[in-house]
């Protein structure tokens, strides 16, 4: 059923570049992601079915092979710096048991990325490029229009990413950081 101009969410206009406290002073809303940017929002409806069953699939996976010196976190806040805060569509941190309104970036372990139409080349580049100048130390991306679904595991190596494990026939497998073996959708 389509929303109408009424009911979506209302952004106000805000001709200042935001700052990290505007935006995490914002209500929360269930219906678009609100990232931000050097200043700039980046807002972005929510993800679909089938990008959802590959989230779904892959935090059942990983729940029963994460070390518990970790946790992983479906679409939390994590602060890149004072101009930046990014919501992955999942986050593996280092910090179990911390709940906070917004993580650091230094707890981030691995962001998880699945593209979704929208955000096809925001995920594979602009995300990619921020999560490595933050010093995210694992970047997962994974796409699930290709059938099955595909997935890339990147390491930070100095200041970008290198390619470390790529799925193959719909399964992906890694050792680093911790052994994962995950059938993809």
């Amino acid at each position: 059923m389509p929303v109408t101009p009424e009911e979506r969410p209302h952004i106000p206009r805000h001709p200042q570049p935001w700052t990290l406290a505007e935006v995490l002073a914002m209500p929360e809303d269930h219906g678009q992601r609100v990232e931000l940017i050097d200043g700039a929002l980046h807002v972005s409806p929510t993800p679909g079915g089938r990008h959802q069953k590959v989230q779904h699939r892959m935090q059942v996976a990983l729940d029963g092979e994460l070390p518990l010196h970790l946790e992983h976190f479906p679409g939390i806040n994590v602060v890149l710096g004072p101009h930046r805060m990014l919501i992955p569509d999942l986050a593996i941190m280092t910090c179990p048991g911390l709940e906070a309104t917004y993580y650091d970036s230094a707890d981030l372990l691995m962001a998880v990325e699945i593209i979704s139409p929208a955000s096809r080349s925001h995920d594979k580049s602009l995300k990619r490029m921020l999560y490595a100048e933050a010093g995210g130390r694992y970047y997962l991306l994974v796409d699930p229009a290709l059938r099955p679904s595909a997935a890339t595991l990147y390491r930070l190596d100095g200041k970008e990413y290198v390619e470390i494990a790529v799925s193959k026939i719909g399964r992906l497998r890694f050792s680093e950081p911790f052994p994962v073996d995950i059938e993809l959708v």
